[in-house]
């Protein structure tokens, strides 16, 4: 594992001598750009190990993507090598249908902390609730990002973090071009909620077994690959591409749909994301 190849990896060639904010948001940002957040693994019949090293190899060496148990941890070790003071963090995703939080933690974020204030770094969200940049972890603040305006709340010793939604404009639907993320449910879209209880990646093991195998959570049910570009973000889910722009017009976000066939699945993977799969995928 070279610290050199993961920079060859997200075309990172910039100073990176000070372990510093500026160079954080550099880093990040090229990391988001370049590795996909996907499940692609659990579509093809592969296993995904908890390990740093078989992580390393998947993403740098074999130009994949993973989920936040992958892409947060090489970013981890990324940042542990340059000397920042970095911890990861549980949280607990948000479940729009349900309403709720799930009972169980179910997603890794990191923590750094430069000069005294602490940021929130989460590489591995994707779509459109993916930050572009650190989050400074302070309460009732507004932090707008080209994806849109991030907040966090904190309430006895729990932190939420949600983001203000946007419209969206879609041309596919004529008859409905504008709509929101869940109309009537008020502006805020709620993320995760999270304590500041240091983790270790140990402590995921049966997490990342149980998503492996569970069939009722999101990532058994759907092939997802996401990844940030400069002006917004693509999508892949199951044989849907969802290409969005951010910000196209005032407070709303251009939107393009396509379904796509079997083989421009494939394809698509290779053009749009980079992904070369070894076995067969079943959308």
């Amino acid at each position: 594992m070279d610290i050199q190849e993961y920079f060859g990896r997200i075309s990172y060639d910039k100073p990176h001598k000070d372990a510093d904010l500026q160079t954080l948001t550099a880093i990040f940002q090229h990391h988001i750009q370049a590795i996909p957040f996907e499940n692609l693994s659990m579509h093809c019949g592969e296993p995904i190990q908890l390990d740093l090293q078989a992580t390393y190899d998947k993403i740098v060496r074999k130009k994949r993507g993973g989920w936040c148990l992958e892409g947060n941890h090489l970013l981890l070790w990324a940042l542990q090598e340059l000397g920042y003071d970095i911890c990861i963090l549980g949280a607990n995703s948000y479940e729009p249908a349900e309403r709720a939080y799930t009972a169980e933690v179910n997603h890794v974020l990191l923590k750094v902390v430069i000069q005294g204030n602490s940021y929130i770094v989460d590489a591995s969200f994707g779509g459109a609730y993916q930050m572009w940049q650190p989050l400074m972890l302070i309460s009732g603040k507004d932090q707008p990002q080209v994806p849109g305006i991030f907040r966090f709340t904190e309430d006895n010793g729990t932190w939420y973090f949600e983001k203000v939604k946007r419209k969206h404009y879609i041309p596919e639907k004529s008859e409905a071009p504008y709509f929101t993320d869940a109309p009537g449910a008020g502006n805020i879209r709620k993320i995760y909620r999270f304590t500041l209880e240091p983790r270790h990646i140990n402590d995921f093991q049966q997490l990342n077994m149980y998503l492996q195998v569970s069939p009722d959570n999101i990532l058994q049910k759907k092939s997802l690959c996401s990844l940030q570009t400069t002006e917004g973000h693509i999508a892949l889910v199951g044989w849907t591409l969802t290409e969005m722009k951010y910000n196209y017009t005032e407070d709303t976000d251009l939107v393009h749909i396509t379904t796509l066939t079997d083989e421009e699945v494939e394809k698509t993977l290779k053009e749009k994301f980079n992904i070369v799969l070894e076995n067969k995928l079943v959308p």
